[in-house]
C-alpha cells in the first residue's frame, strides 16, 4: 500500500507537465495563426481600422471623403463657444456606429461608380443623408451627403439631384435658414417639372417641392410682417398661393388663402380679404378640413365686425359653433363662444354673452386645457361685472323709484356683506 501511495505523486506531476507542455504548444500554434491584420485590430483604434480598411480594399475616394468628415467635425467643434451644444458633442471618431456606417455606405457607392452604376452610387448617399437626420447635431453630414447629389449629370441620376435638393430645402427650412431654403427649393420645383419622378419613399417630387416652397414662402412673409413691411408680405404670400394652388395640395391651397385674407385685413383692404376668406371657407368645407374651417370663419367673423356688420359678425360665429359641436371640435367650439360672448359685450347685451361665455368655459373645463380655463374665467368674470354695473349705471340715471328701490335694497345687502367679510358685488 506504501508503494502504490507513493506513486501517485510522481504520475500527477508528470501528468500535468505533459498538459502545460501541449497548452505552450496550442497557444505558440494559435499566435502563428494570428496574422497581421487580426492583431491590428486589437492594437489600432476603430478609426483607424475603418480606414485602413477602406485603404486595402482600394476604396481611396471614401476614404478621403471619411477623413475630411472628420476634420471638419473637429473645426466644428474647436470653432465653438466654450460649453456651448457644439463644443460638448461627442467626436465623430468616437461614435464607431456612424463611422461604420459612413465607410460602408461610400465605399457601397465608390465600387457602383466604378462599375457604371451611377444611380445606385447615388442611392447610397441619399441613403446616408437620410440616416443623419434622425438627430439634430448630425445634420451638418446629412446635409452634405445630399449635397454630393445635387451636382449629378450622369444618365439616370437626374432624380437623384432633384431628390436631394428637396431634402436640402426641408432640412433648411427646419433650421430656418429661409434663403438657402428657398434656392433650394425654386431649383427643385424647375427640375422635377422637367422629369416628373417620384421619390425614394415614392413621394411624386413636383408636389414635395412645391409643399417645402409653399412653406418658405409663408415662413419669409411672416418675417417680413414682423419688420412692417406688408407689401413685401403680400408678394411672398401671392407666391405661396399660387405655388400651393399648383400642388393639388388642397390642404396647403386653403391655408395658403387664409393667410392671405389676414393679410389684407392687415392693410386694411376688406373687399379682397373677403374674397381670399371665402376661397379658404369653400376648399376647407369640400376637404373637411374643419380645423382650417374654424381658422376662416373667425377671421371673416372679425371682418364683419370691423366693417360693422355684427349680424353677419353673429350669424357666422353661431354657425361655427354649431359646426364645432357636431364634429367635437372642442377648442374651436371654446374660441367661437368666446368670440360670440365678446361680440355680445360689446353690444352690451351683457344676458346673451354671459351665457355664450358661460357655454365656452364650461367646455373649456370639459377638456381640461388650464390656458383655455382661465382665458374663459377672464372674459366671463369681465362680461359679469359689466352687466352688473350696466344695470348700476341704469338705475342710478333713471331715478325712478323702483329704480331707487334696488340701488337701496343693494347698498343694504352690500352692507350686510362687508361686516361679514364676504363682499360681492354680484349680488346686485
Amino acid at each position: 500500500m506504501e508503494a502504490q501511495g507513493s506513486s501517485l505523486p510522481g504520475v500527477s506531476s508528470r501528468v500535468r507537465r505533459q498538459r502545460s507542455k501541449k497548452s505552450v504548444q496550442h497557444t505558440e500554434k494559435s499566435a502563428h495563426c494570428l496574422s497581421k491584420e487580426d492583431i491590428a485590430k486589437f492594437i489600432n483604434s476603430r478609426k483607424q481600422n475603418i480606414c485602413v480598411g477602406l485603404l486595402q480594399h482600394g476604396f481611396h475616394r471614401s476614404f478621403s471623403e471619411l477623413f475630411l468628415l472628420l476634420r471638419l467635425d473637429q473645426e466644428r467643434r474647436e470653432g465653438a463657444e466654450i460649453n456651448s451644444a457644439l463644443s460638448l458633442q461627442t467626436p465623430l471618431e468616437e461614435q464607431h456606429a456612424k463611422m461604420e456606417s459612413i465607410g460602408l455606405y461610400l465605399s457601397r457607392a465608390e465600387q457602383a461608380q466604378r462599375d457604371g452604376r451611377w444611380p445606385a452610387a447615388y442611392e447610397q448617399r441619399l441613403h446616408l443623408g437620410a440616416y443623419f437626420t434622425a438627430e439634430l447635431e448630425d445634420l451638418w453630414l446629412s446635409l452634405h451627403f445630399y449635397h454630393t447629389c445635387t451636382d449629378a449629370q450622369e444618365e439616370g441620376c437626374k432624380r437623384h439631384a432633384t431628390e436631394g435638393r428637396a431634402c436640402l430645402a426641408e432640412l433648411y427650412l427646419q433650421q430656418g435658414q429661409l434663403d438657402k431654403a428657398r434656392h433650394q427649393a425654386e431649383l427643385c420645383v424647375q427640375m422635377a417639372d422637367e422629369g416628373g419622378w417620384v421619390d425614394s419613399s415614392s413621394r411624386y417630387l413636383p408636389r414635395r417641392a412645391r409643399e417645402s416652397l409653399w412653406s418658405i414662402y409663408s415662413r419669409q412673409a411672416d418675417a417680413r410682417i414682423k419688420v412692417g413691411k406688408p407689401d413685401k408680405a403680400l408678394e411672398l404670400l401671392h407666391k405661396g398661393y399660387t405655388t400651393a394652388t399648383e400642388s393639388a395640395n388642397k390642404n396647403i391651397e386653403g391655408e395658403a388663402a387664409y393667410q392671405l385674407g389676414l393679410a389684407y385685413y392687415r392693410v386694411g383692404d376688406y373687399d379682397t380679404s373677403k374674397q381670399y376668406l371665402n376661397t379658404s371657407m369653400t376648399i376647407c368645407s369640400s376637404t373637411e378640413n374643419f380645423d382650417g374651417l374654424g381658422k376662416a370663419y373667425k377671421a371673416m367673423a372679425k371682418l364683419y365686425e370691423s366693417k360693422g356688420n355684427i349680424k353677419n359678425t353673429i350669424k357666422l360665429l353661431e354657425t361655427l359653433v354649431d359646426i364645432s359641436r357636431s364634429k367635437s371640435l372642442h377648442h374651436h367650439l371654446v374660441d367661437a363662444c368666446l368670440c360670440l360672448g365678446h361680440v355680445y359685450t360689446n353690444m352690451k347685451q351683457y344676458d346673451q354673452a354671459r351665457e355664450s361665455l358661460l357655454q365656452g368655459y364650461n367646455v373649456a373645463c370639459d377638456i381640461g386645457d388650464v390656458a383655455l380655463v382661465q382665458k374663459a374665467q377672464v372674459s366671463l368674470a369681465s362680461a359679469h361685472t359689466r352687466c352688473i354695473v350696466g344695470k348700476y349705471s341704469a338705475d342710478v340715471e333713471s331715478a325712478t323709484s323702483p329704480a331707487l328701490s334696488r340701488l337701496l335694497a343693494w347698498k343694504v345687502s352690500r352692507g350686510l356683506h362687508e361686516t361679514s367679510g364676504n363682499a360681492d358685488i354680484c349680488d346686485y
